[in-house]
């Protein structure tokens, strides 16, 4: 258990190493990112957030030594959730990962916010300006409409717009799942017939990862089209009637607690730019992102790789062995991938990885254990 220091309660020196720690993550974060980017301009900018994250470090391992609490030496690596994500930008660059360093620094800012002193207050002021930083980075123009800048800020604290890494570990974990549950409901009831364990592995695979890409296609080409239409009405009325739709545009404002005049006037400088208005009436009146309505092929794609990835791993051992080894191994395997896909749910949810993993793995591991029963009952009925 922590000590009092000088008059301080532990959990002061405790909450003093936790931001410490945070701290010193963001660093390795950043100085990764900025060894890894090659356009300069971004390089700097991560540099320059790492210095501002050096800066906060210092205040917490002063903060620690005045109160005289042991300072622990800087970590040589980071944190698995801060790991992954330097290794996904590695691999796919650093503007894939955006939204997830946006994520994880909306959690650093949660954090803070539950804390009251001027220290906090000092680094809360720098994390705001780490946030336009990054909307710099993803070229948001300064020129945007007040109320998109205030959602921008909101999204500082949300993860859904990494959907792509989304559709890809749940993709991924619904082939793992459902492919280890068929194996091993064939395995119980083939027993050491492992040409039929492979055959039904195979098929499962296939028909699951042309199932998951046509229903995916389907369903974002339809939303798609759902979603031009809308646009397409909300076009046809701003052309047929401008000053019904500026009125409409000056009452979203005063909804938001706009002056009469200040609504009327920001309605009529939008419309003096027809695709400006437009585009603010899609966002405010419709809810939609004229940018982001998804891509049915992109989507497909990613659907069906990722399930026949994940639905690959049960059915790999198979393919080199039978009976006993090849049931282990499969059963082994399919547990640590899901373990794996676990831990990256955890970059999602911010859970710890142990959590998200060991979750995982008990959901999949029950869904096997079912099926294996009920492949056995079968097996012993037909036999």
């Amino acid at each position: 258990m922590p000590r009092r220091y000088d008059g301080f309660m532990p959990s002061e020196n405790d909450q003093s190493l936790d931001n410490l720690r945070l701290e010193r993550d963001a660093i390795l974060l950043y100085d990764g990112l900025a060894e890894i980017e090659k356009d300069q301009t971004r390089a700097a900018a991560f540099h320059r957030i790492a210095a501002n994250e050096r800066r906060h470090a210092g205040i917490w391992a002063r903060k620690l030594e005045e109160r005289g609490a042991v300072v622990p030496p800087a970590p040589a690596r980071p944190r698995p959730r801060v790991a992954v994500i330097l290794l996904l930008a590695r691999i796919f660059g650093t503007k894939a990962v955006s939204d997830l360093v946006t994520a994880l620094e909306g959690d650093e800012e949660d954090i803070y916010d539950s804390q009251s002193s001027p220290e906090v207050a000092a680094i809360a002021a720098d994390e705001r300006e780490h946030a336009r930083i990054w909307q710099e980075l993803k070229g948001e123009s300064p020129e945007r409409r007040v109320e998109e800048d205030i959602a921008s800020r909101e999204r500082w604290h949300r993860s859904s717009r990494s959907g792509t890494l989304r559709a890809v570990i749940f993709g991924v974990s619904d082939g793992l799942v459902s492919n280890l549950a068929l194996v091993m409901g064939v395995a119980g009831a083939a027993g050491d017939q492992g040409r039929f364990i492979l055959l039904a592995g195979i098929a499962g695979l296939l028909a699951g990862s042309f199932s998951m890409a046509a229903g995916e296609y389907i369903s974002m080409q339809s939303q798609r089209e759902l979603f031009e239409r809308q646009i397409a009405l909300e076009r046809a009325e701003l052309a047929a009637m401008p000053e019904e739709e500026e009125a409409e545009m000056a009452a979203i404002y005063r909804a938001k607690g706009f002056p009469e005049h200040e609504a009327a006037s920001i309605a009529a400088r939008l419309f003096e730019d027809p695709e400006k208005a437009l585009d603010t009436l899609v966002r405010e009146e419709l809810g939609l992102d004229p940018d982001e309505l998804g891509s049915p092929i992109g989507a497909a794609t990613g659907s069906f790789v990722a399930f026949a990835v994940g639905a690959a791993v049960p059915v790999l051992p198979y393919l080199v062995t039978s009976g006993a080894p090849a049931f282990i191994a499969s059963l082994v395997l399919s547990l640590g991938a899901l373990f794996a896909v676990g831990a990256g749910v955890s970059l999602l949810t911010g859970r710890s990885v142990l959590f998200s993993g060991f979750r995982q793995v008990l959901i999949g591991a029950a869904a096997a254990g079912v099926t294996f029963a009920v492949g056995s009952v079968i097996g012993v009925s037909v036999a």
